[in-house]
């Protein structure tokens, strides 16, 4: 008898502690449980070379946003480097970082990937090398908050552009020049005020993450806005 009492509540227990978990994973989808099955699905579908965007949420990110009318404040470019994938970005400074650690700078964690639509005749693995080659020569520079078209510091999407245009020879989208973008809302002026007094370089050549992001080359894969 009191071996069935023990058999009942351990069947019990179980119950409920799955019942418990179902409801975790449907109601809270980032829980713990649901994240890492979320990650691999979508890791899955992502190789090198693509290009990845999000929204970040500092005060500068925010001004891009808003001059550019865009969603977009942040990219870089995807590698698979023995085995683990990263995202190279021009942050403080330029570095490699892990995919998951990247999607997690996000506002909410949300990003969009775009691929070349024609990617699989033409970042073969031999062009993809000399990306990666072209790209590490950017390693561990300052990021640029002046938006200059140089190589002695480097902004996000400069560094995608760059990369796809000098070393697989692909324009992913047209230069424009900095008064090409929205000035006049006050929290873009404050932040070009901060950087450039009453000097603005308006026409510095830039490329914004939303240009790459609207390139006309470039297909989505993944978008979870």
């Amino acid at each position: 008898m009191k071996k069935q009492k023990y058999i009942f509540l351990i069947i019990t227990f179980v119950l409920s502690f799955g019942l418990a978990l179902f409801v975790a994973v449907k109601v809270f989808p980032n829980n713990p449980f649901s994240k890492k099955k979320t990650e691999n699905i979508q890791s899955d579908k992502i190789k090198s070379g693509d290009i990845i965007f999000q929204t970040s949420q500092s005060p500068q990110c925010e001004a891009v946003r808003i001059a550019t009318n865009s969603k977009f404040s942040h990219c870089g470019i995807i590698f698979d480097l023995n085995g683990k994938w990263f995202v190279f970005e021009a942050v403080q400074p330029v570095k490699l970082t892990p995919f998951d650690e990247w999607i997690q700078h996000g506002k909410n964690n949300k990003y969009v990937v775009k691929r070349l639509k024609n990617a699989e005749t033409v970042l073969t693995p031999e062009v993809l090398q000399k990306m990666e080659n072209y790209g590490q020569q950017f390693d561990g520079k300052e990021y640029d908050a002046y938006f200059e078209w140089t190589d002695n510091r480097i902004y996000c999407s400069e560094l995608v552009w760059k990369i796809y245009k000098n070393a697989a020879g692909i324009e992913l989208s047209k230069l424009r020049e900095l008064k090409d973008f929205n000035l006049e809302d006050p929290r873009v002026k404050k932040i070009l005020k901060e950087r450039y007094g009453n000097d603005i370089p308006l026409e510095e050549k830039v490329v914004a993450p939303s240009d790459l992001a609207e390139s006309h080359l470039l297909k989505t894969i993944i978008d979870n806005y």
